[in-house]
């Protein structure tokens, strides 16, 4: 009994703690919590008003800040530094107006735990996280410049409508504004008042109301709950009722938006044109005049005339050829010097349209010009440039839309051709091994090297999307076409010409190629980089 007695205390003596250092046992109290992996660190880093967050203190700034916007960068991302600048801007406009939201990086480059957690693959990434829900950040799709990073976060801490309670609030939100809209809910607790705000959210471009006074139905002439646009010209209003039945539909709601807070007749130019494209209308009439000229000006009149009918159908656009607008006349294959002229384009196919030649541009020409390309009556056109006389003179073939189909569909020819675009910094790098390789094949009857400029010629067969494409059509029936996706060197040209049209196994590689730059048929968002 005494011998086990003092084991007892031997053992109280040696193991004050248990193996892990939890306490004396699996149900002793333990005197201390137990330990993180990482020590809580308090937020203080920051740069130019911007948190600097990394894996340890990232759940404390999720504490700490309700809202917190948060840009996942690389040190050697191009876009992420075009968008610094920016995002610091939009952290000194937000630190004056709201004290609980805040913007916030992660160096995801040297943080690959964060990245893999938040499902990060391309930079810059930006993630909003609110009320501290690690699990479920929003995705931020919003602008990349500093006032619209800024209203996107006003419109999710704050309201995103702003709440009118009589006739003097309403008229003086509807004459601060171009283009004003006012949700009128008899309820604002149901389904289709929150549909509305949430879709205020992210249309950054226009100034939200909303009100379930009734004083502002009847002022206004509603019995039924009603989305009303506000604007500054043209009809200056457009209702759209909520139906009874079905409620508010924010796919519905957000087309008519679009469609009806843009002028009958826009002019393009650098701010216009990314409403233009976003106004998801396919089909786009463009009339070419010169402003400066007095009757190209007069044409107007009879082009706001005819829109009326198209609106929400057709996009009437106004190019000014006397602007810095060469690139939509390039893209139309166009000359200053042919306005006034219309051309009619479908944005999802990029079918081209022309008038008869000589057609005078008048509101009942225009109409009827329409009518015929939707009822499908007028054929599209495809740009060409006119065929060089010295064409095949030289190792290097000069293709154009004109010539394509006779050269590279010969079934006596295997025909390897480049597309490419002048502009170019992958086209120009590899143009030495494509003209060696028209060096190398000049005397093989059977092989074509050829080249064609696809800035400035479409094909019917099919479209080219970026810059160099490379396409081998071999010889025979059946207008067989083939990619090439390999190295773009000599050498493996080589190999590529000498098998048909093949290449081991283990040799395809994809290189890098440009897409098309923005243009009325391609504009492109925000810049990014793939980790």
């Amino acid at each position: 009994m005494d011998g086990q007695l003092l084991l007892v205390l031997l053992l109280l003596l040696l193991g004050a703690s248990g193996p892990w250092g939890q306490g004396p046992g699996p149900e002793g109290p333990s005197e201390e919590p137990l330990k993180e992996e990482f020590p809580e660190e308090k937020v203080t880093e920051e740069e130019n008003g911007i948190l600097v967050l990394s894996r340890r203190t990232l759940a404390r700034a999720l504490q700490e800040h309700p809202a917190l916007l948060v840009e996942f960068y690389a040190p050697w991302c191009g876009p992420c530094k075009v968008l610094a600048p920016e995002y610091s801007k939009a952290a000194a406009l937000l630190a004056a107006e709201l004290a609980t939201a805040r913007l916030a990086k992660v160096d995801g480059h040297a943080e690959p735990e964060l990245t893999e957690e938040f499902s990060v693959t391309e930079y810059p990434t930006l993630k909003f996280f609110r009320d501290g829900d690690r699990l479920h950040p929003e995705e931020y799709t919003g602008p990349r410049e500093a006032e619209g990073i800024a209203e996107w976060l006003r419109r999710r801490v704050g309201s995103s409508a702003t709440r009118l309670e009589n006739e003097e609030g309403a008229r003086a939100l509807i004459d601060a504004q171009d283009v004003v809209v006012i949700g009128f809910f008899q309820d604002l607790q149901d389904e289709d008042a929150a549909a509305f705000l949430a879709l205020a959210q992210d249309a950054l471009d226009m100034t939200f109301g909303l009100t379930d006074q009734p004083e502002l139905f009847q002022k206004f002439g509603l019995t039924k709950d009603t989305v009303v646009l506000f604007k500054k010209f043209d009809e200056g209003r457009a209702d759209f009722p909520v139906d009874e039945e079905l409620g508010l539909d924010q796919g519905d709601l957000s087309r008519f938006l679009l469609t009806h807070s843009m002028h009958l007749v826009t002019e393009f130019n650098s701010q216009t044109s990314p409403k233009i494209f976003a106004a998801k209308i396919p089909n786009h009439l463009l009339l070419f005049i010169n402003q400066t000229l007095a009757p190209h000006q007069e044409l107007l009149a009879g082009f706001g005339e005819a829109a009326p009918p198209f609106r929400g159908q057709v996009l009437f656009v106004v190019v000014d050829v006397g602007a810095d607008n060469d690139h939509v006349l390039r893209y139309f294959g166009l000359g200053a010097e042919e306005a006034p002229t219309l051309r009619f384009i479908d944005m999802d196919t990029t079918k081209k349209y022309a008038p008869a030649a000589g057609e005078l541009v008048t509101a009942a020409a225009i109409t009827a010009f329409c009518h015929a390309v939707l009822s499908g009556q007028v054929k599209h056109y495809h740009l060409s440039q006119e065929v060089p006389p010295d064409w095949d003179q030289r190792p290097l073939k000069t293709l154009v839309g004109k010539n394509f189909e006779q050269v590279a569909f010969d079934e006596t020819k295997n025909v390897f051709i480049k597309f490419y675009a002048p502009w170019c910094p992958h086209c120009k790098e590899m143009a030495p091994a494509w003209e060696a390789l028209a060096e190398k094949y000049k005397d093989h009857e059977d092989i074509v090297i050829a080249e064609l400029d696809a800035t400035a010629n479409e094909l019917e067969a099919f479209a080219v999307h970026s810059f160099p494409t490379l396409k081998y059509f071999p010889a025979g029936p059946g207008r067989k076409v083939i990619d090439y996706k390999s190295t773009r060197d000599l050498e493996t040209f080589s190999k590529f010409l000498d098998s048909g049209g093949q290449l081991p196994a283990e040799e395809p590689t994809e290189e890098p190629v440009a897409p098309f730059p923005e243009t009325p048929a391609n504009s492109t968002t925000g810049p990014k980089e793939e980790l």
